[in-house]
């Protein structure tokens, strides 16, 4: 008697999971997730151009020397001072850059003319186009700080206000290696529009050493008003100088570069000359603040290159999820179409004998009613053999006074070990494998064996649905029973690359068998492994959609983790078992894309929801995540409708995608992690209860 498949080599053999290296991978993912979205939410925060909010006009702490002064204004002593720029002196400046689409063709405009001005640059603006930065400095104009992240720094709080500058100032010294003494206050005006809040803040940023610059003449070139009204906006109504505001970022500013064209030349025309608000250059920064803002720019430019990966993921998911729904939908109605069609044979009736081979270890909650299931079989010829993995329960005792079935006892090894055996102990040329936890129709057997007619069939899966339905666990479940079985199996059918013949019901041409010699212990999806090899000896495994058994699906969320973690796990370590060969490289790539791949992938969906939900457009986002969930819907009730199954579960749907379908995420990814680490898994075993509720009696 030979008996395929072998023990596990001594090296090898499975032992308890070490949880360090995998916590500490999750805490790390966890931690560089969790930084990317303080990072971009921080310096992305959204905001509106300088000048468009409106002020409280209360003025009671605001001394007059700065009210009606200049709008150069610092503290001398703690005293406030202000002055203007010189007569005749006109000082351009840019708010809210560097912008990699408007600053340089500013700078073209500036250069063009010879005119300097000054830059009040946004701190992570500088972090993302240091190289704008340095141009800005290089060409002799001046940069000055405009806050990190540009929020109103009048409602912002002391520590707050401190951050915000001094991360511009890091981000300065990075680009430039210079530092600035200037500071324009987003949603700043001139000196005379300053409330009792502003004039706060413009003397705790002086008690720092920083210049506040407001402005002289607005160009409102924030509202786009036409380049003919920016340029009567910013020309002075007399000689005297002024610091003259603009923008070069936060929208599109053609209009303001066309200005600028027309603007320099008038009033030099004039008479103006053009300076920076100082006169002079950016003074040097030390070389700690310099590196200490390349970690800085470091930090928000590696955060930025992970949210737009994030994103084209997201996009990959998306597109692959569209892709997948179009193809199910068409290949599963036209496989539904077909085999309804009252010309579809598989060939002439197949009656040759069967054999039903059903593995067990301590199955004695379910074995008595899965086993009597079989034995009433439609089938002309079907004998029972059970193999109890020296069961410690009482399962084979549980058996005895069950007729016509064998039942053989063999050391622990395992189910493929314990398949292998049944196999060996047969005589049949045809083998059904169900698992001892499943119940079968009078039919099954008998429909599940008719594709036999054709010879190049290897393999036939039948059509599972879980017999505990009761809970939303058990709903949740049939639900994804449902769905995998009918339309990915219909479609994997379709294709010839069924990934997997399931355990609980599936049966196999003894000659396929003996191709592959029979099931491996070298992975946990011996079923998938199985299923993958008989593909690869070129026999054909098909989907009998009729054949329907009835099995119990985890009734925990423990012991459903434990399931699907053992199962994902199995499966990666098939499909890349079997990577190799013409099927290999043909059929698993795309097994892989839709098994593996996308599931991994699906989890952005709802995490990139909940991002947007919090801080970009609810609505937007809200809708984008009612489309997916209206795909999954209409994908349910087409698989519940071809399987003539009752919509009344799809009630539960919405909350499946919001708490189940996270769990099988969560599996997937520390299956996958696991698969990568190389760590091994044991055998789990399912605790059972016997609740065959949904099964049809008799």
């Amino acid at each position: 008697m030979t008996v395929y498949g072998t023990p596990a080599p001594a090296e090898t053999v499975p032992r308890r999971p070490r949880r360090g290296p995998r916590l500490l991978f999750a805490l790390v993912a966890l931690l560089l997730i969790g930084t990317v979205v303080v990072v971009e939410v921080y310096t992305d925060a959204g905001f509106s151009p300088d000048g468009t909010t409106p002020r409280d006009s209360a003025t009671g702490d605001v001394p007059a020397t700065v009210q009606d002064g200049g709008p150069i204004i610092g503290m001398d002593n703690g005293k406030p001072t202000s002055r203007r720029m010189p007569a005749r002196t006109i000082a351009l400046t840019f708010d809210d850059g560097p912008d990699p689409t408007w600053t340089p063709r500013i700078l073209d405009v500036l250069a063009k003319h010879h005119v300097p001005a000054t830059f009040f640059v946004i701190g992570s603006e500088v972090a993302r186009h240091p190289e704008l930065a340095r141009r800005i400095t290089s060409e002799g104009h001046e940069i000055g700080a405009h806050t990190f992240t540009h929020p109103d720094l009048a409602r912002l709080s002391q520590w707050r206000k401190q951050l915000e500058n001094s991360q511009t100032q890091l981000a300065i010294a990075y680009a430039t290696g210079r530092e600035t003494a200037l500071l324009r206050p987003p949603y700043s005006s001139t000196s005379d529009a300053l409330t009792d809040d502003d004039y706060a803040t413009v003397r705790a940023v002086g008690a720092q050493g920083y210049l506040t610059v407001l402005d002289d003449l607005d160009s409102q070139d924030w509202r786009r008003p036409g380049a003919d009204r920016i340029v009567q906006n910013a020309t002075p109504k007399s000689d005297e100088g002024a610091i003259v505001l603009f923008h070069d970022a936060g929208g599109d500013r053609g209009q303001t570069v066309a200005a600028l064209d027309r603007l320099i030349p008038l009033l030099q025309q004039r008479g103006y000359r053009f300076s920076t608000v100082t006169g002079q250059a950016n003074p040097e920064a030390g070389t700690a603040e310099v590196w200490r803002g390349r970690a800085l720019a470091w930090t928000i430019r590696g955060s930025d290159g992970i949210l737009r990966l994030l994103w084209a993921l997201l996009i990959l998911a998306g597109g692959l999820i569209v892709i997948r729904t179009l193809i199910l939908f068409v290949f599963s109605i036209s496989h539904a179409r077909r085999r309804r069609s009252p010309t579809w044979s598989w060939g002439p009736e197949v009656n040759d004998p069967v054999t039903i081979v059903v593995p067990a270890y301590n199955e004695r909650e379910t074995i008595v009613p899965a086993v009597t299931s079989m034995t009433r079989s439609a089938h002309p010829d079907v004998s029972v053999l059970v193999v109890d993995d020296e069961s410690t329960d009482g399962t084979a005792e549980a058996l005895e006074e069950i007729g016509n079935i064998r039942v053989v006892r063999i050391p622990s090894g395992g189910k493929a070990r314990a398949l292998n055996t049944g196999v060996a102990l047969s005589s049949d040329d045809l083998i059904v494998m169900v698992d001892a936890d499943t119940m079968l129709l009078p039919d099954s057997v008998h429909k599940l064996v008719q594709p036999f007619a054709d010879p190049r069939v290897g393999a036939v899966a039948g059509n599972v649905k879980v017999s505990n339905r009761r809970g939303l666990i058990g709903k949740w479940q049939h639900i994804e029973y449902v769905i995998g079985f009918n339309l990915d199996r219909r479609l994997y059918d379709t294709f010839g690359c069924i990934p997997t013949v399931p355990g609980a019901l599936g049966a196999f041409r003894r000659k396929a068998l003996d191709d592959t010699r029979g099931l491996s212990t070298g992975t946990l999806a011996e079923d998938t492994d199985l299923t993958l090899a008989i593909q690869q000896k070129g026999w054909r495994v098909v989907y009998e959609e009729n054949a329907v058994a009835y099995t119990e699906a985890p009734a925990t969320p423990r012991q459903l983790w434990r399931q699907r973690y053992r199962w994902s796990y199995g499966t990666m370590q098939a499909l890349w078992k079997h990577r190799h060969g013409h099927f290999g490289r043909t059929r698993i790539p795309f097994i892989a894309l839709f098994s593996v791949v996308l599931p991994l992938l699906a989890p952005l969906i709802d995490l990139m929801a909940v991002y947007g939900l919090i801080f970009l457009d609810r609505r937007i986002t809200l809708l984008g995540w009612l489309a997916m969930l209206l795909v999954q819907t209409i994908t349910a009730v087409l698989a519940f409708r071809l399987d003539h199954e009752s919509l009344r579960p799809l009630w539960t749907l919405p909350l499946q995608q919001v708490v189940y379908r996270q769990v099988m995420y969560a599996v997937l990814l520390a299956s996958a992690l696991a698969a990568l680490t190389g760590r091994r898994l044991g055998w789990q075993k399912i605790r059972r209860t016997g609740d065959f509720s949904a099964a049809p009696s008799g």
